[in-house]
């Protein structure tokens, strides 16, 4: 049996920055409370591994010396 392979469409950064704007569009859809303060810090999280990612990958990034 052959496993299905497929080829992913989008980077980890742009994964990551999509998950933070749904994330917070939801949050905002809640009322002030615990839940959306949840769904904030997620969002914040998702954010920074986007950044993260996108500094990994820069081409400035030099190999320690």
């Amino acid at each position: 049996m052959q496993r299905r392979r497929f080829k992913n469409m989008a980077t980890f950064p742009d994964d990551q920055g999509q998950a933070a704007e749904r994330l917070r569009a939801e949050a905002e859809k809640l009322s002030p409370g615990a839940e959306g303060h949840v769904l904030e810090k997620k969002a914040r999280r998702a954010e920074t591994a986007a950044h993260i990612g996108e500094w990994l990958k820069s081409p400035g990034l030099q190999p320690p010396k």
